[in-house]
């Protein structure tokens, strides 16, 4: 699939508000609202959009204590990275998990809502993993920018 100008404008309309009605796209974008979702449509099936979600307030949730987690594992090895990152998938205080480059082997976000909180998941979830090695928290003291968009870039791959 090669993208358009218009595909382009709809990716950055829907980057910007997820929840608009096919009717308000189309009027963002200067087209009617069948082409405008039939275009939605493919650029799902295209993988261009993953998936729709809502940006949540920490402070109202209680979990606006987040840490930067590195790790390290005891050894290198794809039966140590694979075991990290099926426990991962099952931990609900992480955000984001990141194979790194450097001198941890993964960066994770985490939202707990206070230090001892985060204590204890350092102890006891992490803590059951035989393969990690060590690692290293930074906490984060303030959001300074955090806007969930991409690039839009033309030209991007098919």
């Amino acid at each position: 699939m090669i993208l358009d100008e218009t595909d382009y404008r709809i990716l950055a309309a829907l980057q910007e508000d997820g929840s608009l009605t096919n009717k308000q796209l189309a009027l963002k974008v200067h087209l009617s609202p069948t082409p405008v979702f039939e275009r939605v449509k493919k650029l799902e099936d295209e993988g261009y959009i993953k998936k729709y979600v809502a940006v949540l307030d920490v402070d109202k949730l209680d979990c606006a204590f987040m840490a930067l987690c590195n790790i390290k594992m005891k050894q290198h090895s794809l039966e140590n990275a694979t075991k990290i990152m099926e426990a991962v998938q099952n931990m609900d205080e992480v955000g984001e998990c990141y194979n790194v480059t450097g001198d941890y082997d993964f960066q994770m976000k985490v939202y707990v809502s206070s230090l001892k909180e985060y204590q204890q998941f350092v102890l006891r979830i992490l803590g059951e993993l035989d393969c990690i090695g060590s690692l290293n928290s930074c906490f984060i003291m303030g959001v300074v920018k955090n806007s969930y968009k991409v690039p839009i870039k033309k030209g991007a791959k098919k």
